[in-house]
């Protein structure tokens, strides 16, 4: 049996900001049925993760091309691949069934053929809705929960301050934060954003950056007494403002540089007499590299959203469609937690 198979590509290379007429949706014929011995998987999409670091794939060249797998180039008309929730509807694997729900990396389609190694894992009888391990119980949250606490080495009533805090990372970066005792302060592009981070998620206060023309006094005025911890969504000019305002021994965990993904002119050149006397750790970081306590990670914020402590943002658009504008609205701010396309119901 063969499907029509809807499959989203880049017409070419992206070098700034992605536009609609870089991306194309292909119709191509896929048979349902697997060679024998195979131990392929054919897997129906049910929601896509959409995330602005795959725009550094999408380039001529980013040094974060060689760095890891998942970063590999993506070549223009090459289906375009990502972490996907989809449901098995053809297995020559022995770990997977007809029907199984699994979380793995899948191209961004209506149905995928993929390799048995491809799949993260099996979800059986999810407690939370199956979105939330694409975000919170996924690797955004992975990477707040590891940056956090791992990276940061927090102490309760420390100052945190946290970029783009209503996007995936963010919010949750922001509330271990808030949860774990200390006092955070978080920026974001709008007012509604504003008044989101600081009366749902809890924050101790918010502002909108694109109202400050001068981004180190506002930390300062926001942080009087200095910052402990700086988790860095951002980069460029806001990381430069954070290490002016750090306090000796200041750690920053660097977990994206989104305003430095379409414009290479907005790189940050911090003050590095800051960080050498304030004795400063500033540190890159993927979620890859925690991967080892993802089983501590899932169950901290499974207790915790089990008790309504933590709040769960998602911003979720239907139609394989909408996968170009629901990408390109990572990059205006459109989003507000996680974003996700649906591809199919369940």
């Amino acid at each position: 049996m063969e499907v029509s198979n809807k499959v989203a590509v880049i017409k070419n290379h992206i070098e700034d900001t992605p536009k609609e007429s870089h991306f194309e949706l292909k119709t191509e014929n896929l048979s349902l049925s697997l060679v024998p011995g195979s131990d392929d998987v054919i897997v129906k999409n049910l929601y896509i993760s959409i995330d602005p670091y795959q725009i550094n794939r999408m380039k001529s060249h980013s040094s974060s091309q060689k760095a890891i797998y998942f970063a590999a180039p993506i070549t223009p008309n090459q289906a375009i691949d990502g972490v996907a929730i989809g449901k098995v509807v053809a297995s020559g694997s022995p770990r997977f069934q007809k029907d199984d729900v699994v979380v793995g990396v899948f191209t961004w389609a209506e149905y995928s053929l993929v390799k048995e190694a491809s799949i993260i894992n099996k979800l059986d009888h999810s407690e939370f809705p199956l979105t939330y391990h694409l975000g919170i119980l996924g690797f955004n949250g992975l990477s707040a929960y590891a940056g956090f606490f791992e990276l940061c080495k927090p102490k309760k009533g420390e100052k945190v301050f946290v970029s783009a805090a209503s996007g995936s990372v963010g919010s949750l970066a922001a509330q271990y934060a808030k949860l774990f005792g200390c006092y955070v302060v978080g920026c974001a592009g709008s007012q509604k954003k504003v008044e989101l981070l600081k009366h749902k998620l809890g924050l101790d206060d918010a502002f909108n950056y694109r109202e400050e023309t001068d981004l180190k006094s506002a930390l300062k005025r926001y942080f009087p007494e200095g910052i402990d911890i700086y988790f860095d969504n951002v980069g460029g000019d806001m990381l430069e403002a954070a290490v002016d305002n750090m306090n000796a021994f200041g750690r920053v965990a660097v977990c994206g540089v989104m305003s430095e993904y379409t414009d290479p002119g907005k790189r940050a050149a911090p003050d590095m007499l800051n960080v050498v006397y304030k004795r400063l750790n500033i540190r890159g970081f993927l979620a890859a590299d925690f991967l080892n306590i993802f089983p501590d990670f899932v169950s901290c914020t499974s207790d915790h959203l089990r008790s309504g402590k933590l709040q769960n943002l998602e911003d979720i658009s239907s139609g394989l469609d909408t996968i170009p504008s629901a990408f390109i609205g990572l990059f205006h701010g459109d989003n507000i937690g996680k974003k996700i396309v649906k591809v199919a119901e369940q």
